[in-house]
């Protein structure tokens, strides 16, 4: 089934265009008949007996744009100058950079910022290492850490690529959380030597975000640096996907009425996501889980393609025993939640559920099933996805997050933080807002992240992880 046209998959045509009558019309014309989404059209010059214009079209993948570019050249009376893809544009030189936040103006401004008044500065943090957190960028600083093992849907892609999601996580945690985050990909996949380069970093930064770490690494990477570290250590991966599936599921009890702790859920996929959304649904008292990876339902005695993490998670979940795969674990259940990749899930697994069925399908680009397959079996769909409604995604909690560890100059990162941070971002959709296609407030709702920050900074504080009582 084909996906809607999207501005992931936005291009602007250049075109030369004879000057006369009905050539606008057989644009349009060509670009709808394509499946294209028609954009902006844009004057850039006009020349005797020509017009040279920029036709902006969203497709629906890089095969759609090359078929839209051909019916575009296919009319007579125009030629195509050239095609620009607009995302690749976005990322062109890198999507970030670093801005002086005092000017250097003249010579009594560099003796204050550097040398010799920056030594008086030097010596008294040297005399008080705390007050790195007032005289040096730690307060308002964060690592992004990867190895490129586990980036997006995409898998193990190495450093290199992994680096336009970690300089667009940069991104997010500036506009919405107001964060600096430096990302830095390693050329290695040594957890050794992971733990040992984060610790060296450490002293420069208030808290480290480990992301796209493929599991289970991931899990004993992040557990060591814990212990190592005087600073939150958060795996968004994991944490952050928690927390927000954990408050989509809260507003979803709210809507249908249904105590959560009584739901029965369903989990595919046991990598890092999977792993701990799992947890932290326990946590919340729901107790009917089953989780199922590539080899099936993981129950206790299991003995294919499994580790200690999984066998933990035995422990905890499937209490009906199930042993079969996905539809097995899907019949009866309320809850469906994806977190593995697409078509893993077919329309009959769906129909098997109980009533009311809730589909969290977040794998991505790809969901589990598509959407518009799913939707009229649910009461609930929700997807990883920004062109459905309810997209459940990590930028809502991990601002949020780290700004609130921030500003309390919190030592470490607890449970307590991850369930005030999921009711912080249930609780900005109003009872009378909620609705099957709205139980998420919408990631560019700057309420979000301060809700979240304050939600965070004060279960830190409560909870004895703060040095910071004020802000």
């Amino acid at each position: 089934m084909q996906h809607r046209p999207s501005p992931g998959y936005s291009i602007t045509i250049r075109c030369e265009i004879e000057n006369r009558i009905g050539m606008f019309a057989r644009i349009a014309a060509a670009i709808g008949e394509a499946g294209g989404d028609l954009g902006s059209i844009d004057i850039v010059r006009v020349e005797k007996g020509k017009i040279i214009r920029d036709i902006t079209v969203d497709a629906r993948d890089e095969e759609h744009e090359r078929q839209i570019v051909r019916a575009v050249k296919a009319i007579p009376g125009l030629k195509a100058l050239r095609v620009l893809d607009k995302t690749f544009f976005a990322h062109l030189g890198g999507k970030i950079e670093i801005h002086n936040r005092i000017p250097v103006r003249d010579r009594n401004d560099l003796s204050k910022v550097y040398t010799p008044g920056v030594a008086r500065v030097c010596l008294d943090i040297k005399e008080n290492r705390e007050h790195a957190w007032r005289y040096t960028i730690k307060g308002n600083a964060i690592l992004i850490i990867t190895d490129g093992t586990a980036v997006l849907g995409l898998g193990d892609i190495g450093p290199e690529a992994a680096m336009p999601v970690m300089e667009g996580k940069a991104m997010l945690f500036k506009e919405f959380g107001g964060v600096d985050a430096f990302p830095v990909a390693l050329s290695t996949t040594d957890p050794d030597e992971i733990v040992n380069v984060v610790e060296k970093m450490a002293p420069a930064f208030g808290g480290i975000n480990l992301e796209d770490i493929s599991a289970p690494r991931c899990f004993d990477i992040e557990t060591r640096l814990r212990r190592a570290l005087d600073i939150p250590v958060f795996h968004d991966d994991q944490h952050g996907t928690a927390v927000i599936i954990t408050a989509a599921l809260m507003n979803v009890s709210r809507l249908l009425r249904k105590d959560m702790k009584k739901m029965r859920v369903a989990v595919a996929g046991a990598g890092a996501a999977g792993m701990a959304t799992s947890k932290m649904l326990l946590a919340c008292g729901i107790r009917d889980i089953t989780v199922c990876d590539r080899a099936g339902a993981i129950h206790a005695g299991r003995r294919r393609d499994m580790n200690p993490y999984k066998r933990q998670l035995a422990r905890l979940t499937n209490p009906r025993k199930i042993k079969g795969g996905i539809p097995d674990a899907m019949r009866g259940a309320d809850v469906f939640i994806g977190l593995s990749g697409p078509g893993v899930v077919k329309a009959e697994d769906v129909k098997a559920m109980g009533r009311d069925r809730v589909l969290f399908t977040l794998a991505n680009p790809e969901p589990e099933i598509p959407p518009e397959e799913a939707l009229p079996l649910v009461r609930v769909l929700a997807t990883g996805r920004s062109d459905y409604p309810n997209q459940i995604n990590n930028m809502l909690s991990f601002p949020g997050i780290f700004r609130g560890l921030l500003d309390a100059r919190a030592t470490g990162v607890n449970e307590q933080v991850k369930f005030a941070a999921a009711k912080a971002i249930a609780d900005i959709v109003k009872d009378d807002e909620l609705h099957e296609d709205y139980i998420l407030p919408s990631i560019f709702d700057r309420k979000v992240t301060a809700a979240v920050a304050r939600a965070v900074a004060e279960a830190a504080r409560q909870t004895g992880l703060a040095r910071r009582f004020s802000h």
